[in-house]
Formats: structure tokens, sequence, C-alpha cells
């Protein structure tokens, strides 16, 4: 039996595996992609997102990087300024962005997301 209490179920998303974190790293998917793959994809490297909540909501851009450690993406043109006036790149949570277009240049990803639906 799987533990209903709430520090149980932190505990157990602190400590997967990086398998098992992949899952948690999934989307929602735009209108036009929710009637062809489903509701919510796993994110990755290319795709394209717009940011849905937080001080960047609106921002378009492709995901450059991702942390399965820290559950988190980055995404072009969303960066904060330090004091000395350098950009770093601000990191999202997948949950606040949707998925606009998706880099379909593997052949797994394309199986796996036609199992979908």
């Amino acid at each position: 039996m799987v533990s209903k209490q709430p520090r149980k179920q932190r505990k157990a998303r602190y400590n997967a595996p990086l398998h098992i974190r992949q899952k948690y790293m999934a989307a929602p998917l735009s209108k036009e992609l929710r009637g062809k793959y489903g509701r919510s994809a796993s994110v990755i490297i290319g795709d394209t997102v717009v940011v849905m909540r937080g001080d960047h909501a609106g921002t378009k851009g492709k995901v450059e990087a991702l942390s399965l450690k820290s559950g988190t993406i980055v995404v072009e043109g969303v960066s904060v300024s330090k004091v000395d006036g350098t950009e770093v790149p601000r990191p999202i949570y997948p949950s606040n962005v949707m998925i606009t277009s998706l880099e379909m240049n593997d052949k797994r990803r394309e199986s796996i997301l036609s199992r979908g639906r």
C-alpha cells in the first residue's frame, strides 16, 4: 500500500531515481497538439514552450537545458540580471509551461507519443 502522507510523498519524490524523475518532467500540450498526442508530454531539449506562470508569463522560447536533479528546465529568453549586470538563466518548473511544438528528431519519442493516442 502506498502512503497518503504528504511528507512521505515528498520524500519519495526527492529520493526517486533519475528514470522515475523523468516522469515528473511533463508539461501540458497546446490545444493543437492535444488532439493528436494527448494531454501532456515529457519536455526535452529543443521543444518550443510558452511560459504560463510567473514573472516571465507569455515568453515563448526553445528549451535549452533541463535538470532531472532539480526538476527544472531552462528556456531561451527567460533570464534574470545579476547585480553586476550579467544575465543568468532562470530555471522554471515544467508544470508552469505549455509545449507549443515538439522536437521530433527521435524515433523513440515518436513511438512514445503515438502510443498515447
